[in-house]
């Protein structure tokens, strides 16, 4: 077995052995380092060697896992539409919004990292409808950065839901308080 195919084979040992320890905790994040190692059979080391730190590896857990839940005929239908960029980002965040609620505990465990040490020059899926969107009025720094603030606060909020629920009655269990939700967001950051 060739060097890469070796390590494919840990990354996704390891990704199985987070998911699986994620699934029984309360808390996602309380799975160690240790406790992914052993149930991957690897050493710890290969955690940093393979995703940069248990956090990473928290989220691509979360990214190749939970977010497979997503309907992918239904994003696929939104994708191929013929609506404006600005309104398949509405209903992409929905489809989004609407997994990350659904996996809130997972949500909570990965926008500490999302928020504080993904790398920001990483493409998000929005990034090229909010540069259609414009057509040129923004540059691609000024459409990534509103990218990234419309999938960061969207995740902010959903992990904060009960707050939301609590100070401003808006109830992000129910579908359509979420669609007005997203719908608000983007209308706030690309306009009317």
């Amino acid at each position: 077995m060739r060097q890469d195919e070796r390590l494919q084979l840990t990354k996704d040992r390891l990704l199985d052995a987070a998911f699986e320890l994620m699934e029984t905790m309360d808390d996602p994040l309380a799975v160690t380092s240790r406790q992914i190692a052993a149930k991957a059979e690897v050493k710890p080391g290969m955690i940093n060697y393979c995703f940069g730190s248990r956090e990473n590896l928290i989220y691509q857990t979360f990214q190749t896992r939970y977010l497979s839940f997503l309907r992918r005929e239904e994003t696929e239908q939104i994708i191929n539409s013929d609506l404006s960029p600005k309104d398949v980002l509405k209903r992409l965040h929905y489809v989004v919004a609407r997994c990350l609620v659904e996996n809130h505990k997972f949500t909570q465990a990965i926008t500490s990292f999302v928020l504080f040490k993904r790398d920001l020059g990483q493409e998000s899926f929005s990034f090229n409808y909010v540069k259609k969107h414009y057509d040129g009025r923004k540059t691609d720094a000024e459409c990534s950065l509103i990218a990234y603030e419309m999938s960061a606060m969207m995740q902010l909020m959903i992990c904060r839901k009960e707050d939301l629920k609590r100070d401003f009655g808006i109830d992000l269990d129910d579908s359509e308080q979420l669609r007005h939700y997203i719908d608000m967001r983007i209308d706030l950051l690309l306009g009317l």
